[in-house]
């Protein structure tokens, strides 16, 4: 119980800071530095002339190492940390650069703002910052989808799963998983370099996320604007789409806001043919993005009410 008290201790000193600016220039953030171990063994290990079999178990080995390496990392700091009232401060505070909240919340900001002001070249460069679609594609409708779904997306990612594992775990937990997600986004995708390498991180992030996101999921309905169409859509639409995890929160966002998500892009030059959640409701619009950041915004505040309740209650 004392975890969940220091989750919430993480997502206050997240929501009052963030991460400054000064102190990435000065020191970086764990992510990057995960990112760099992660890239040493990508660039060491994933060899292109091995066989597929054989860099999908190089893969499965750089994964699991850097898993154990923070689980214990994690594991040594909350150890070496005393009991009681001082601990989940502590704790809180060593896991606040691992729950992004306030980062996600001001990057979807930049793209709602300039769009709104009807800048869409603003917003595009805005937009092309969290996402990897081509932004010269993109008009008004593309560039609410791609801020909405990378919301909903990244909520649970970003924000749900770590204070999940964290809350469950302490910092071997929250630690964990950012190794886990960092994995994946690095190695994850489906690329011909990474292929077979990224296959284990990619299967293990699909497992440590399930109940994350059907949790953010649920937290959108909960404080949707449209309840009942956000519990129709994501219980009819979540498994539609690529992701097994994606389509929970994303799916409950295009039900709470009316607007269809998801469907056709393009990445790098090239199309791809995506099914649409809600299909047949509107387009999204610039207004739309302010709405899916008022209901992030209060699923935050009711995840850490229910994480305090649980911790003091």
């Amino acid at each position: 119980m004392g975890f969940a008290g220091a989750m919430v201790v993480a997502m206050a000193v997240d929501a009052l800071l963030g991460w400054p600016s000064w102190l990435f220039a000065r020191i970086g953030h764990p992510v990057t530095w995960l990112g760099r171990l992660i890239g040493a063994i990508d660039i060491t290990w994933n060899c292109s002339s091995d066989p597929p079999a054989l860099r999908r178990v190089a893969g499965l080995t750089g994964a699991l190492l850097v898993i154990a390496l923070s689980v214990a990392l994690g594991w040594t700091l909350q150890a070496l940390l005393s009991s009681g009232w001082i601990q989940i401060v502590l704790i809180g505070i060593l896991a606040w650069p691992l729950v992004a909240s306030r980062s996600l919340h001001d990057h979807v900001a930049a793209v709602a703002n300039p769009l709104m002001a009807g800048d869409i070249t603003a917003a595009r460069e805005a937009v092309s910052r969290i996402v990897g679609r081509d932004p010269a594609a993109l008009d008004e409708a593309g560039i609410a989808r791609a801020a909405i779904e990378s919301l909903a997306e990244n909520a649970s990612d970003g924000i749900v799963a770590p204070v999940f594992w964290g809350a469950l775990l302490g910092l071997p937990g929250i630690i964990g998983y950012k190794a886990i997600n960092t994995l994946d986004s690095m190695i994850g995708h489906r690329s011909e370099r990474h292929e077979a390498f990224g296959w284990a991180a990619a299967r293990i992030d699909d497992v440590a996320n399930f109940i994350p996101a059907r949790l953010t999921g649920c937290l959108f309905v909960l404080l949707a604007p449209r309840r009942s169409e956000a519990l129709s859509c994501m219980t009819r639409d979540a498994r539609r789409h690529r992701s097994p995890n994606a389509g929970w929160p994303e799916a409950a966002m295009a039900g709470a806001l009316g607007v269809r998500l998801s469907g056709p892009r393009i990445y790098h030059g090239s199309a791809t043919d995506e099914p649409w959640l809600n299909e047949g409701a509107r387009d999204p619009r610039a207004a739309d993005i302010a709405e899916a950041l008022t209901v992030y915004r209060r699923a935050m505040v009711l995840l850490a009410g229910l994480l305090a309740i649980l911790a003091f209650a």
